[in-house]
């Protein structure tokens, strides 16, 4: 309505329309044609609607450029977070990676402590022996005279059918001892070696003149249960 009364009052079209720059306003321009709108106004009324529309444009210009350095600001803001979101991906990705490699060499590991294992669980009565040579001297037991003993009860004679008896035999001066060795010795580990014993006394006829538990660690209340049955221990740790 005001431009149309402007442009009633002489303003002239092709003047306004060079104010438009593509689909942009040329604020500098449009002041200038505003300034000279007012300056041909002929009349009062007319001078005070220039006046107004020229006020509101500046503060149309005044809130366009807030608002465009407000979108320039969070284009700035988008930008920033595009590129962490652009690092945080690569690092995901080489976290992907690491991981993956982690994952492989684990698998490896596992593979290769499985064969350690089996050749601990070989050589392990004989490394832990001499580990606790000392105690097991001063206890009568030579280390290195320790023997496998090994029953299997075909008939079940002595215990179960087909039943296979192992444990470690040391025999000097006509007198036996029973051994158990163990990497950790557990609460039914030292329930079973106490039968086990039983069972070997039988099939030898002989009463065993001690029954020991070598082990590197073993439980708190496979220590004392052990103590409870006369079985005598050797071990390096005890674990609650």
């Amino acid at each position: 309505m005001i431009l149309r009364i402007l442009l009633q009052q002489g303003l002239n079209v092709n003047l306004f329309a060079t104010v438009f720059v593509g689909a942009e306003l040329d604020w500098e321009r449009l002041e200038e044609v505003l300034a000279k709108a007012v300056a041909r106004a002929r009349s009062e009324e007319m001078r005070e609607v220039a006046e107004a529309v020229k006020l509101m444009a500046g503060y149309m210009r005044e809130g366009f450029e807030k608002t465009f350095k407000i979108l320039e600001e969070h284009t700035k803001i988008l930008e920033e977070h595009g590129r962490l979101l652009e690092e945080h991906s690569k690092l995901l990705e080489e976290h992907g990676k690491r991981l993956e490699e982690l994952t492989r060499v684990v698998g490896e590991l596992k593979v290769a402590v499985g064969s350690l294992g089996r050749r601990w669980g070989r050589d392990l009565e004989r490394t832990v022996l001499e580990l606790y040579r000392h105690a097991l001297e001063e206890r009568g037991v030579e280390p290195g005279r320790v023997e496998k003993f090994i029953y299997t009860d075909v008939d079940g004679r002595f215990y179960r059918r087909g039943a296979r008896i192992e444990v470690d035999v040391y025999v000097h001066d006509e007198k036996v001892f029973l051994v158990e060795v163990k990497s950790h010795a557990e609460l039914e580990d030292v329930e079973w070696f106490y039968e086990k014993a039983g069972i070997v006394e039988k099939i030898l006829g002989k009463k065993a003149e001690k029954l020991i538990i070598v082990a590197v660690n073993i439980d708190k209340e496979a220590l004392e249960r052990a103590k409870e049955l006369g079985i005598d221990t050797v071990y390096g740790a005890v674990i609650e």
